[in-house]
């Protein structure tokens, strides 16, 4: 007998829809059209799901190739987006011409520490 399921769907914008929808044959669940919209999910895309506090949440997902899985570690994209706010507010140097002017940039950054 199929029972009723309540789905949700985390934005990471902070804004959460809810909808009800009804479990099928094989398990099967359809995600009701406005949220397909919202999420702009097409036919073959990755959910992952999880359960959290006795709730199921299911989230897009997309694939990276193992040679660049790197790029998206916890660690590396924090590195990131420090570096994006570095170049915001202007702590940047260069461009520089030639090896011997990073070397001095880099020997005065170490005399600061």
């Amino acid at each position: 007998m199929a029972t009723a399921v309540k789905q949700i769907m985390d934005l990471r914008k902070g804004v959460t829809d809810m909808a009800k929808i009804r479990l099928n044959k094989r398990s099967t669940i359809t995600i009701p059209k406005a949220i397909v919209d919202q999420f702009k999910l097409q036919e073959g895309d990755q959910l992952e799901i999880t359960v959290e506090n006795g709730r199921i949440i299911l989230e897009p997902m997309f694939s990276v190739p193992m040679d660049q899985a790197w790029f998206w570690s916890k660690e590396w994209q924090s590195k990131e987006r420090e570096a994006e706010e570095d170049l915001q507010a202007g702590r940047v140097s260069g461009p520089f011409t030639s090896m011997d002017d990073i070397k001095a940039r880099l020997d005065s950054l170490k005399k600061q520490d």
